[in-house]
Protein backbone atom coordinates (compact mmCIF):
# COMPACT_ATOMS: atom_id res chain seq x y z
CA UNK A 1 0.00 0.00 0.00
CA UNK A 2 2.80 2.64 0.73
CA UNK A 3 4.44 1.47 -2.83
CA UNK A 4 0.93 2.39 -4.28
CA UNK A 5 0.38 5.97 -1.98
CA UNK A 6 3.95 7.09 -2.87
CA UNK A 7 2.88 6.66 -7.21
CA UNK A 8 -0.22 8.28 -6.13
CA UNK A 9 1.67 11.24 -4.93
CA UNK A 10 3.81 10.97 -8.16
CA UNK A 11 1.53 10.96 -11.17
CA UNK A 12 -1.54 13.40 -10.14
CA UNK A 13 0.27 15.81 -13.18
CA UNK A 14 0.18 12.70 -15.30
CA UNK A 15 -3.23 12.28 -14.09
CA UNK A 16 -4.68 15.80 -14.65
CA UNK A 17 -2.08 17.70 -16.29
CA UNK A 18 -3.39 21.92 -16.05
CA UNK A 19 -3.60 22.77 -12.55
CA UNK A 20 -5.64 26.15 -11.65
CA UNK A 21 -3.43 28.68 -13.22
CA UNK A 22 -3.88 30.40 -16.84
CA UNK A 23 -3.02 28.61 -19.53
CA UNK A 24 -0.66 31.30 -20.59
CA UNK A 25 0.98 32.46 -17.12
CA UNK A 26 4.55 32.28 -19.20
CA UNK A 27 3.88 35.20 -21.08
CA UNK A 28 2.20 37.20 -17.93
CA UNK A 29 3.87 40.26 -15.96
CA UNK A 30 5.41 39.31 -12.76
CA UNK A 31 4.37 42.96 -11.11
CA UNK A 32 0.75 43.09 -12.56
CA UNK A 33 -0.43 39.38 -13.28
CA UNK A 34 1.43 37.84 -9.95
CA UNK A 35 3.02 35.22 -12.33
CA UNK A 36 6.84 34.81 -12.72
CA UNK A 37 6.25 34.90 -16.80
CA UNK A 38 8.17 37.10 -19.38
CA UNK A 39 5.94 40.31 -19.88
CA UNK A 40 5.66 38.72 -23.49
CA UNK A 41 3.10 41.55 -24.38
CA UNK A 42 5.06 44.08 -22.31
CA UNK A 43 7.87 43.39 -24.57
CA UNK A 44 6.45 44.18 -27.64
CA UNK A 45 5.00 47.05 -26.52
CA UNK A 46 8.66 48.98 -25.92
CA UNK A 47 9.60 47.40 -29.44
CA UNK A 48 6.31 49.14 -30.90
CA UNK A 49 6.95 49.68 -34.68
CA UNK A 50 10.80 48.70 -34.77
CA UNK A 51 11.92 47.06 -37.71
CA UNK A 52 12.33 43.21 -37.38
CA UNK A 53 13.79 40.58 -39.21
CA UNK A 54 13.74 36.87 -39.59
CA UNK A 55 15.24 34.90 -37.30
CA UNK A 56 16.18 30.97 -37.42
CA UNK A 57 15.99 28.80 -34.57
CA UNK A 58 16.99 25.22 -34.68
CA UNK A 59 15.41 22.89 -32.29
CA UNK A 60 17.46 19.89 -31.93
CA UNK A 61 14.56 17.28 -30.56
CA UNK A 62 12.58 13.94 -31.42
CA UNK A 63 10.67 15.40 -34.01
CA UNK A 64 8.57 18.47 -35.33
CA UNK A 65 4.74 18.00 -36.39
CA UNK A 66 5.57 21.10 -39.37
CA UNK A 67 1.70 20.70 -40.40
CA UNK A 68 0.35 22.05 -37.22
CA UNK A 69 -1.92 24.21 -37.56
CA UNK A 70 -0.11 26.67 -35.11
CA UNK A 71 3.21 26.11 -36.41
CA UNK A 72 3.04 25.70 -40.26
CA UNK A 73 3.77 29.50 -40.66
CA UNK A 74 6.86 29.55 -39.36
CA UNK A 75 8.59 26.33 -40.18
CA UNK A 76 11.77 26.92 -41.90
CA UNK A 77 12.08 26.41 -45.49
CA UNK A 78 15.87 25.34 -47.19
CA UNK A 79 15.70 28.16 -49.76
CA UNK A 80 18.22 26.17 -51.96
CA UNK A 81 16.41 22.69 -52.09
CA UNK A 82 13.44 21.64 -54.72
CA UNK A 83 10.59 19.43 -52.81
CA UNK A 84 11.04 16.12 -54.12
CA UNK A 85 13.74 16.45 -56.41
CA UNK A 86 15.47 13.31 -55.11
CA UNK A 87 18.55 15.40 -55.18
CA UNK A 88 20.86 17.90 -53.08
CA UNK A 89 20.09 20.60 -55.09
CA UNK A 90 21.94 23.18 -52.71
CA UNK A 91 24.83 20.67 -52.71
CA UNK A 92 24.79 20.90 -48.59
CA UNK A 93 25.13 17.40 -48.84
CA UNK A 94 21.64 16.38 -47.90
CA UNK A 95 19.39 15.52 -50.13
CA UNK A 96 15.77 16.93 -50.23
CA UNK A 97 16.16 18.69 -46.77
CA UNK A 98 13.77 20.91 -47.71
CA UNK A 99 12.61 21.77 -43.46
CA UNK A 100 15.66 20.43 -41.75
CA UNK A 101 17.43 16.97 -41.68
CA UNK A 102 16.75 13.59 -39.50
CA UNK A 103 20.22 12.24 -37.51
CA UNK A 104 18.21 9.37 -36.41
CA UNK A 105 16.91 7.94 -39.51
CA UNK A 106 18.28 6.03 -42.74
CA UNK A 107 16.98 4.21 -45.59
CA UNK A 108 14.81 1.37 -44.09
CA UNK A 109 13.59 3.71 -41.11
CA UNK A 110 13.96 5.94 -38.28
CA UNK A 111 15.27 5.16 -34.69
CA UNK A 112 12.49 5.52 -32.11
CA UNK A 113 13.79 3.53 -29.18
CA UNK A 114 17.31 3.54 -28.03
CA UNK A 115 19.34 2.53 -25.02
CA UNK A 116 21.11 5.47 -22.60
CA UNK A 117 24.52 5.98 -22.76
CA UNK A 118 25.39 4.22 -20.04
CA UNK A 119 24.13 0.35 -21.83
CA UNK A 120 26.06 1.63 -25.02
CA UNK A 121 29.39 2.52 -23.26
CA UNK A 122 28.34 -1.05 -20.75
CA UNK A 123 28.34 -2.75 -23.95
CA UNK A 124 31.16 -1.45 -25.53
CA UNK A 125 33.55 -2.25 -22.62
CA UNK A 126 31.65 -5.28 -21.91
CA UNK A 127 32.75 -6.56 -25.54
CA UNK A 128 36.31 -5.39 -25.15
CA UNK A 129 37.24 -6.30 -21.27
CA UNK A 130 34.82 -8.95 -20.07
CA UNK A 131 36.80 -11.91 -21.34
CA UNK A 132 40.25 -9.96 -19.71
CA UNK A 133 42.49 -10.80 -16.40
CA UNK A 134 42.60 -7.85 -15.44
CA UNK A 135 45.55 -9.50 -13.07
CA UNK A 136 47.22 -9.88 -16.58
CA UNK A 137 46.93 -6.42 -17.77
CA UNK A 138 49.50 -3.22 -18.06
CA UNK A 139 48.81 -0.39 -16.12
CA UNK A 140 46.38 1.63 -18.77
CA UNK A 141 44.51 -1.19 -19.31
CA UNK A 142 43.62 -2.12 -15.63
CA UNK A 143 42.65 1.46 -15.63
CA UNK A 144 40.18 0.59 -18.70
CA UNK A 145 39.01 -2.53 -16.35
CA UNK A 146 37.98 -0.64 -13.84
CA UNK A 147 35.97 1.75 -15.70
CA UNK A 148 34.26 -1.03 -17.51
CA UNK A 149 33.90 -2.43 -14.13
CA UNK A 150 31.59 1.31 -13.03
CA UNK A 151 29.82 1.24 -16.08
CA UNK A 152 28.81 -2.60 -15.56
CA UNK A 153 27.80 -1.60 -11.76
CA UNK A 154 25.26 1.47 -12.95
CA UNK A 155 23.99 -0.25 -15.58
CA UNK A 156 23.43 -3.40 -13.69
CA UNK A 157 21.44 -1.31 -11.01
CA UNK A 158 19.87 0.71 -13.59
CA UNK A 159 18.31 -1.90 -15.02
CA UNK A 160 16.98 -3.43 -11.94
CA UNK A 161 15.64 -0.06 -10.91
CA UNK A 162 13.82 -0.36 -14.36
CA UNK A 163 12.39 -3.54 -13.76
CA UNK A 164 11.16 -3.14 -10.29
CA UNK A 165 9.58 0.54 -11.81
CA UNK A 166 7.96 -1.04 -14.48
CA UNK A 167 6.27 -4.13 -12.63
CA UNK A 168 5.10 -1.18 -9.35
CA UNK A 169 3.91 1.03 -12.31
CA UNK A 170 1.62 -1.88 -13.34
CA UNK A 171 0.36 -2.98 -9.93
CA UNK A 172 -0.14 0.85 -9.46
CA UNK A 173 -2.17 1.06 -12.35
CA UNK A 174 -4.36 -2.41 -11.58
CA UNK A 175 -4.73 -1.86 -8.09
CA UNK A 176 -5.70 2.09 -8.66
CA UNK A 177 -8.68 1.02 -11.58
CA UNK A 178 -9.58 -1.58 -9.28
CA UNK A 179 -10.56 0.76 -6.25
CA UNK A 180 -11.74 3.34 -8.78
CA UNK A 181 -14.58 0.91 -9.68
CA UNK A 182 -15.41 -0.07 -6.39
CA UNK A 183 -15.92 3.65 -5.56
CA UNK A 184 -17.82 4.40 -7.85
CA UNK A 185 -20.14 1.37 -7.71
CA UNK A 186 -20.62 2.20 -4.19
CA UNK A 187 -21.83 5.52 -5.17
CA UNK A 188 -24.94 3.58 -7.23
CA UNK A 189 -26.83 5.73 -9.79
CA UNK A 190 -25.08 8.92 -8.05
CA UNK A 191 -23.13 11.88 -9.17
CA UNK A 192 -19.29 12.19 -8.94
CA UNK A 193 -19.39 14.92 -6.24
CA UNK A 194 -17.37 14.97 -3.02
CA UNK A 195 -20.46 15.49 -1.14
CA UNK A 196 -21.46 11.83 -2.43
CA UNK A 197 -18.59 10.20 -1.54
CA UNK A 198 -18.43 11.39 1.45
CA UNK A 199 -21.51 10.02 2.52
CA UNK A 200 -20.50 6.10 0.99
CA UNK A 201 -20.34 3.67 4.36
CA UNK A 202 -17.27 2.00 3.63
CA UNK A 203 -17.60 -0.43 6.61
CA UNK A 204 -14.10 -0.77 7.48
CA UNK A 205 -13.52 -1.96 3.63
CA UNK A 206 -9.80 -1.16 2.85
CA UNK A 207 -10.47 -0.86 -0.67
CA UNK A 208 -13.70 1.18 -0.84
CA UNK A 209 -11.92 3.26 1.39
CA UNK A 210 -8.36 3.45 -0.83
CA UNK A 211 -11.08 4.07 -4.03
CA UNK A 212 -12.90 6.62 -1.96
CA UNK A 213 -10.09 8.91 -0.85
CA UNK A 214 -8.42 8.95 -4.33
CA UNK A 215 -11.52 9.65 -5.43
CA UNK A 216 -11.67 12.67 -3.39
CA UNK A 217 -7.55 13.76 -4.37
CA UNK A 218 -8.57 14.05 -8.00
CA UNK A 219 -11.92 15.94 -7.80
CA UNK A 220 -9.83 18.75 -5.85
CA UNK A 221 -8.19 19.49 -9.60
CA UNK A 222 -10.56 17.79 -11.66
CA UNK A 223 -14.78 17.88 -12.04
CA UNK A 224 -15.58 15.28 -14.21
CA UNK A 225 -19.02 15.96 -15.70
CA UNK A 226 -19.14 11.85 -17.60
CA UNK A 227 -17.45 9.23 -15.54
CA UNK A 228 -17.05 7.05 -18.19
CA UNK A 229 -14.88 9.45 -19.85
CA UNK A 230 -12.60 10.69 -16.77
CA UNK A 231 -12.17 6.61 -16.29
CA UNK A 232 -10.86 6.00 -19.57
CA UNK A 233 -8.28 9.11 -19.04
CA UNK A 234 -7.40 8.31 -15.89
CA UNK A 235 -6.41 4.60 -17.83
CA UNK A 236 -5.01 6.70 -20.27
CA UNK A 237 -2.78 8.31 -18.16
CA UNK A 238 -1.61 5.40 -16.22
CA UNK A 239 -0.72 3.24 -19.24
CA UNK A 240 1.19 6.04 -20.42
CA UNK A 241 3.05 5.64 -17.18
CA UNK A 242 3.48 1.60 -17.96
CA UNK A 243 4.69 1.92 -21.35
CA UNK A 244 7.61 4.40 -20.08
CA UNK A 245 8.52 2.49 -17.48
CA UNK A 246 8.13 -0.89 -20.09
CA UNK A 247 10.12 1.20 -22.73
CA UNK A 248 12.87 1.97 -19.94
CA UNK A 249 13.56 -1.88 -19.20
CA UNK A 250 12.57 -2.87 -22.81
CA UNK A 251 15.27 -0.60 -24.65
CA UNK A 252 17.14 1.95 -22.56
CA UNK A 253 18.59 -0.51 -20.35
CA UNK A 254 18.99 -3.56 -22.47
CA UNK A 255 22.43 -4.14 -23.28
CA UNK A 256 20.95 -6.51 -26.35
CA UNK A 257 18.88 -4.02 -28.15
CA UNK A 258 21.04 -1.73 -30.36
CA UNK A 259 18.92 -0.05 -33.25
CA UNK A 260 21.60 1.80 -34.76
CA UNK A 261 21.51 -0.45 -38.16
CA UNK A 262 18.80 1.69 -39.20
CA UNK A 263 20.61 4.67 -39.77
CA UNK A 264 23.27 3.08 -41.92
CA UNK A 265 26.01 5.33 -40.74
CA UNK A 266 29.48 3.93 -39.91
CA UNK A 267 29.04 4.67 -36.37
CA UNK A 268 32.69 3.98 -35.64
CA UNK A 269 33.66 6.91 -37.73
CA UNK A 270 33.03 10.45 -35.02
CA UNK A 271 33.83 12.40 -38.19
CA UNK A 272 30.90 10.88 -40.66
CA UNK A 273 28.41 13.71 -41.40
CA UNK A 274 26.45 12.69 -44.67
CA UNK A 275 23.69 10.28 -43.11
CA UNK A 276 20.09 10.02 -42.22
CA UNK A 277 16.89 11.14 -43.99
CA UNK A 278 14.35 14.36 -44.80
CA UNK A 279 11.95 13.03 -42.26
CA UNK A 280 11.63 15.96 -39.35
CA UNK A 281 8.51 14.27 -37.75
CA UNK A 282 7.37 11.01 -37.01
CA UNK A 283 5.77 8.79 -34.06
CA UNK A 284 7.60 10.18 -31.37
CA UNK A 285 7.46 14.29 -31.91
CA UNK A 286 5.73 15.83 -29.04
CA UNK A 287 8.55 16.81 -27.63
CA UNK A 288 10.19 18.60 -29.92
CA UNK A 289 6.44 20.36 -31.03
CA UNK A 290 5.87 21.23 -27.97
CA UNK A 291 9.07 23.14 -27.52
CA UNK A 292 8.54 24.29 -31.10
CA UNK A 293 5.37 25.97 -30.19
CA UNK A 294 6.82 27.76 -26.95
CA UNK A 295 9.38 29.51 -29.38
CA UNK A 296 7.08 29.79 -32.35
CA UNK A 297 3.53 29.25 -32.41
CA UNK A 298 2.25 32.28 -34.64
CA UNK A 299 1.26 34.94 -32.37
CA UNK A 300 -1.82 36.79 -32.38
CA UNK A 301 -3.53 34.24 -35.16
CA UNK A 302 -6.47 32.93 -32.61
CA UNK A 303 -5.38 30.13 -32.85
CA UNK A 304 -4.25 27.55 -29.81
CA UNK A 305 -1.56 29.51 -27.97
CA UNK A 306 1.33 32.28 -29.04
CA UNK A 307 4.83 31.61 -29.30
CA UNK A 308 6.97 33.77 -27.50
CA UNK A 309 8.90 34.82 -30.76
CA UNK A 310 7.20 36.58 -33.92
CA UNK A 311 9.50 36.89 -36.60
CA UNK A 312 11.16 33.33 -36.50
CA UNK A 313 11.53 29.94 -38.65
CA UNK A 314 11.91 27.02 -36.99
CA UNK A 315 13.91 24.65 -38.37
CA UNK A 316 13.59 21.00 -37.11
CA UNK A 317 16.62 18.94 -37.06
CA UNK A 318 15.78 15.36 -35.38
CA UNK A 319 18.36 14.37 -33.43
CA UNK A 320 16.98 12.91 -29.52
CA UNK A 321 14.71 9.35 -29.34
CA UNK A 322 13.08 7.84 -26.83
CA UNK A 323 16.39 7.19 -25.00
CA UNK A 324 19.77 9.77 -24.96
CA UNK A 325 20.78 11.26 -27.83
CA UNK A 326 24.13 10.18 -29.40
CA UNK A 327 27.46 12.73 -29.16
CA UNK A 328 27.82 12.21 -32.80
CA UNK A 329 24.00 13.17 -34.06
CA UNK A 330 24.43 16.09 -31.35
CA UNK A 331 27.63 17.44 -33.04
CA UNK A 332 26.74 16.99 -36.66
CA UNK A 333 22.89 18.55 -35.95
CA UNK A 334 24.82 21.60 -34.60
CA UNK A 335 26.95 21.80 -37.21
CA UNK A 336 23.76 21.68 -39.89
CA UNK A 337 21.99 24.02 -37.72
CA UNK A 338 24.81 26.31 -38.24
CA UNK A 339 25.49 25.95 -41.66
CA UNK A 340 22.06 26.33 -42.90
CA UNK A 341 21.93 29.39 -40.92
CA UNK A 342 20.29 29.28 -37.77
CA UNK A 343 21.23 32.13 -34.93
CA UNK A 344 20.13 30.33 -32.25
CA UNK A 345 19.94 26.52 -30.95
CA UNK A 346 17.59 25.10 -28.66
CA UNK A 347 19.01 21.72 -27.23
CA UNK A 348 16.69 20.15 -24.74
CA UNK A 349 18.29 16.76 -23.96
CA UNK A 350 20.30 15.66 -21.47
CA UNK A 351 22.67 13.04 -19.94
CA UNK A 352 24.47 11.89 -17.52
CA UNK A 353 27.27 9.71 -19.63
CA UNK A 354 29.30 11.24 -22.77
CA UNK A 355 30.41 8.90 -25.62
CA UNK A 356 32.79 11.74 -27.28
CA UNK A 357 32.57 14.88 -25.36
CA UNK A 358 35.35 15.77 -28.21
CA UNK A 359 33.41 15.72 -31.08
CA UNK A 360 30.87 17.75 -29.44
CA UNK A 361 33.03 20.21 -27.58
CA UNK A 362 34.38 20.84 -31.71
CA UNK A 363 30.62 21.66 -32.89
CA UNK A 364 30.20 23.90 -30.38
CA UNK A 365 33.48 25.95 -30.51
CA UNK A 366 32.13 25.66 -34.31
CA UNK A 367 28.81 27.19 -33.57
CA UNK A 368 30.63 30.20 -31.24
CA UNK A 369 33.02 31.53 -34.16
CA UNK A 370 29.89 31.40 -36.30
CA UNK A 371 28.07 33.50 -34.07
CA UNK A 372 25.29 31.45 -33.21
CA UNK A 373 23.77 31.10 -29.18
CA UNK A 374 23.19 27.44 -27.56
CA UNK A 375 20.57 26.92 -25.19
CA UNK A 376 20.49 24.37 -23.24
CA UNK A 377 18.10 22.55 -20.75
CA UNK A 378 19.47 22.02 -17.08
CA UNK A 379 17.64 18.89 -16.57
CA UNK A 380 15.09 16.73 -14.63
CA UNK A 381 16.82 15.19 -12.10
CA UNK A 382 16.31 17.57 -9.13
CA UNK A 383 20.38 17.72 -9.17
CA UNK A 384 23.16 20.03 -8.50
CA UNK A 385 24.71 20.10 -11.59
CA UNK A 386 27.87 21.60 -9.79
CA UNK A 387 28.40 18.22 -8.34
CA UNK A 388 27.06 15.68 -10.86
CA UNK A 389 28.11 15.36 -14.62
CA UNK A 390 25.25 16.07 -17.20
CA UNK A 391 25.63 16.19 -20.79
CA UNK A 392 26.31 17.97 -23.17
CA UNK A 393 27.59 21.19 -21.32
CA UNK A 394 29.80 24.11 -22.14
CA UNK A 395 32.97 23.17 -20.25
CA UNK A 396 35.88 21.92 -22.69
CA UNK A 397 37.14 18.46 -22.31
CA UNK A 398 40.29 19.95 -24.17
CA UNK A 399 41.54 23.47 -23.44
CA UNK A 400 43.10 25.10 -26.57
CA UNK A 401 46.39 27.38 -25.81
CA UNK A 402 44.93 30.70 -24.91
CA UNK A 403 41.29 29.72 -25.74
CA UNK A 404 38.44 29.86 -22.41
CA UNK A 405 37.76 26.89 -20.79
CA UNK A 406 33.97 26.91 -21.64
CA UNK A 407 31.43 28.30 -24.71
CA UNK A 408 30.37 31.75 -24.28
CA UNK A 409 27.92 31.30 -26.58
CA UNK A 410 25.99 28.91 -24.00
CA UNK A 411 23.29 29.66 -21.85
CA UNK A 412 21.93 26.59 -19.15
CA UNK A 413 18.23 26.86 -18.23
CA UNK A 414 16.52 26.04 -14.74
CA UNK A 415 12.67 25.71 -14.55
CA UNK A 416 10.76 27.85 -12.71
CA UNK A 417 7.28 27.02 -11.01
CA UNK A 418 4.12 28.58 -11.34
CA UNK A 419 3.78 29.20 -7.17
CA UNK A 420 5.24 31.81 -5.04
CA UNK A 421 7.86 31.00 -2.81
CA UNK A 422 8.44 28.84 -1.49
CA UNK A 423 7.58 26.58 -4.53
CA UNK A 424 8.74 28.86 -6.43
CA UNK A 425 11.25 26.71 -8.45
CA UNK A 426 9.82 23.45 -10.30
CA UNK A 427 10.53 20.12 -8.02
CA UNK A 428 12.26 18.18 -10.65
CA UNK A 429 14.60 21.19 -12.03
CA UNK A 430 18.51 20.99 -11.78
CA UNK A 431 20.29 23.54 -10.53
CA UNK A 432 24.04 24.90 -10.06
CA UNK A 433 25.57 28.12 -8.71
CA UNK A 434 28.44 27.66 -11.22
CA UNK A 435 26.68 25.56 -14.02
CA UNK A 436 23.05 26.68 -14.31
CA UNK A 437 23.10 30.25 -15.31
CA UNK A 438 18.86 31.01 -14.80
CA UNK A 439 16.00 29.94 -14.60
CA UNK A 440 12.83 30.28 -16.62
CA UNK A 441 8.89 28.76 -16.80
CA UNK A 442 9.19 25.42 -17.15
CA UNK A 443 6.13 23.39 -14.77
CA UNK A 444 2.64 23.13 -16.45
CA UNK A 445 3.18 24.89 -20.03
CA UNK A 446 0.64 24.94 -22.53
CA UNK A 447 1.98 24.72 -26.11
CA UNK A 448 1.73 22.28 -29.41
CA UNK A 449 1.46 18.66 -29.89
CA UNK A 450 1.65 16.48 -33.03
CA UNK A 451 -2.17 16.57 -34.78
CA UNK A 452 -3.40 20.28 -34.41
CA UNK A 453 -3.19 20.05 -30.67
CA UNK A 454 -2.08 21.31 -27.22
CA UNK A 455 -1.20 20.14 -23.74
CA UNK A 456 0.15 21.22 -20.92
CA UNK A 457 3.80 19.71 -20.51
CA UNK A 458 6.58 20.25 -17.52
CA UNK A 459 10.14 20.03 -17.43
CA UNK A 460 13.69 22.12 -17.99
CA UNK A 461 13.19 21.28 -21.88
CA UNK A 462 10.10 23.78 -21.46
CA UNK A 463 12.32 26.68 -19.94
CA UNK A 464 15.31 26.58 -22.43
CA UNK A 465 12.96 27.11 -25.33
CA UNK A 466 11.49 29.90 -23.84
CA UNK A 467 14.96 31.62 -23.47
CA UNK A 468 15.56 30.54 -26.85
CA UNK A 469 12.32 32.63 -27.84
CA UNK A 470 13.85 35.56 -25.94
CA UNK A 471 16.66 35.21 -27.61
CA UNK A 472 14.88 35.14 -30.86
CA UNK A 473 13.34 38.34 -30.15
CA UNK A 474 16.41 40.25 -29.12
CA UNK A 475 17.92 38.90 -32.50
CA UNK A 476 14.83 39.67 -34.29
CA UNK A 477 15.07 43.49 -33.56
CA UNK A 478 18.78 43.93 -32.67
CA UNK A 479 20.48 42.31 -35.48
CA UNK A 480 23.50 44.21 -34.60
CA UNK A 481 24.00 42.21 -31.12
CA UNK A 482 26.05 39.34 -31.35
CA UNK A 483 25.24 35.64 -29.95
CA UNK A 484 27.28 36.94 -26.67
CA UNK A 485 25.62 39.88 -26.23
CA UNK A 486 22.09 38.81 -26.49
CA UNK A 487 23.30 35.89 -23.54
CA UNK A 488 24.69 38.96 -21.56
CA UNK A 489 21.25 40.72 -22.06
CA UNK A 490 19.32 37.82 -20.90
CA UNK A 491 21.45 37.51 -17.84
CA UNK A 492 21.93 40.59 -16.65
CA UNK A 493 17.70 41.42 -16.98
CA UNK A 494 17.26 38.74 -15.03
CA UNK A 495 14.66 39.35 -12.12
CA UNK A 496 16.72 38.58 -9.19
CA UNK A 497 14.25 37.95 -5.88
CA UNK A 498 15.76 37.85 -2.36
CA UNK A 499 13.43 34.81 -1.10
CA UNK A 500 13.84 31.48 0.18
CA UNK A 501 12.82 28.08 -1.76
CA UNK A 502 12.59 25.23 -1.55
CA UNK A 503 15.76 23.22 -2.41
CA UNK A 504 14.47 20.77 -5.48
CA UNK A 505 13.39 17.67 -4.69
CA UNK A 506 13.59 18.54 -0.89
CA UNK A 507 11.50 20.27 1.60
CA UNK A 508 14.46 22.06 2.31
CA UNK A 509 14.48 26.00 2.26
CA UNK A 510 17.39 27.77 0.75
CA UNK A 511 18.13 31.02 -1.14
CA UNK A 512 17.03 31.71 -4.38
CA UNK A 513 19.53 33.22 -5.58
CA UNK A 514 21.92 29.70 -4.39
CA UNK A 515 20.39 27.73 -7.51
CA UNK A 516 22.22 29.85 -10.36
CA UNK A 517 25.12 32.09 -11.39
CA UNK A 518 22.45 35.09 -11.82
CA UNK A 519 20.15 33.94 -8.75
CA UNK A 520 17.34 35.32 -11.24
CA UNK A 521 14.41 34.28 -14.14
CA UNK A 522 14.35 35.74 -17.36
CA UNK A 523 12.40 38.62 -18.48
CA UNK A 524 11.62 39.72 -21.78
CA UNK A 525 10.75 43.70 -20.89
CA UNK A 526 13.47 43.76 -19.12
CA UNK A 527 15.61 42.34 -21.72
CA UNK A 528 14.31 44.60 -24.43
CA UNK A 529 14.58 47.46 -22.21
CA UNK A 530 17.89 46.49 -22.22
CA UNK A 531 19.14 45.96 -25.27
CA UNK A 532 17.31 49.06 -26.51
CA UNK A 533 19.77 51.19 -23.73
CA UNK A 534 22.44 49.21 -24.90
CA UNK A 535 22.16 50.01 -28.88
CA UNK A 536 21.22 53.61 -29.19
Amino acid sequence: MKKLLFLLLLFPALLFGQPNVPLDWFHLDPVEDKFRGLNTGGAYDLLGERDAQIVIVAILDSGIDIDHEDLRENIWTNPGEIANSGRDDDGNGYKDDIHGWNFIGGPDGDVINDNLEITRLYRKFRDEYSHLNPLELNRRDRLKYAEYLTYKRAYQEGRENALENYERMKEFRDRLVFVIDKAMMALEDKPLSEENLMQIDADGNMDLTFGINVLLSLLEDYDPEDFDQFRAEIIGSLDGGVDHYESSYKYHYNVDYDPRHLVNDNYEDPNERYYGNSNVGGAFSQHGTHIAGIIGAVRNNGTGMDGVAKHVRIMPVRTVPDGDERDKDVANAIRYAVDNGAKIINMSFGKGYSWNKQIVDEAVRYAEKNDVLLVHAAGNSGQNNDLNENYPNPNYERRRLFSPRQARNWIEVGALNYNNPPEKVASFSNYGKETVDVFAPGNFIYSTVPGNEYEDLQGTSMAAPMVSGLAAILRSYFPELSAREVKDIILQSAIKENVEVYLPGTRELIPFSDLSQTGGYINAYEAVKLAIKKTE
